[in-house]
């Protein structure tokens, strides 16, 4: 292969459809714009939703809910998960950082601790957020919970 011989794939380059250059062409007169009305007019324009003057969908469809700003979503962690990290890691410290070089979490998201599983080793675990169940049973196996 050479680049003299390069020839783009069967079907990737289409020819324009050049409107408006005589009755030859077969889209010449009213270039494929129909006769008369506003659509067959320069600078025609239709605002987003409109529907031909029928009560347009985002008005006919009734609001609910709210979207509450101050949120804070958290990726959950589960004690089991951390059990099998420290165990394969040999770890006496888990952090936040050591989380997500490990893919268990992404990047720039907060962390909760939740207490799914059962935790034997002493930990200490750093996160941004801990359920009651989670932090007692690190504390129970002789860990400590510390938040961010």
């Amino acid at each position: 292969m050479q680049l003299h011989n390069l020839t783009p794939a069967v079907g990737s380059n289409k020819k324009n459809k050049r409107v408006g250059r005589g009755p030859g062409s077969g889209y010449g007169g009213t270039s494929t714009r129909g006769h008369k009305g506003a659509k067959s007019r320069s600078g025609y324009k239709h605002k987003i939703g409109f529907e031909g003057g029928q009560m347009p969908l985002q008005r006919r469809v009734p609001k609910f809910g709210f979207k509450n700003i101050n949120r804070v979503e958290y990726k959950a962690i589960n004690l089991d998960a951390l059990e099998a990290l420290a165990e394969a890691k040999a770890l006496e410290k888990i952090t936040v950082a050591d989380l997500r070089a490990n893919g268990l979490v992404p990047k720039n998201v907060k962390v909760k601790v939740l207490a799914n599983g059962a935790l034997t080793r002493k930990l200490e675990v750093e996160a941004d957020a801990f359920s009651k169940k989670a932090e007692e049973a690190i504390t129970a196996a002789g860990g400590t919970a510390i938040k961010k």
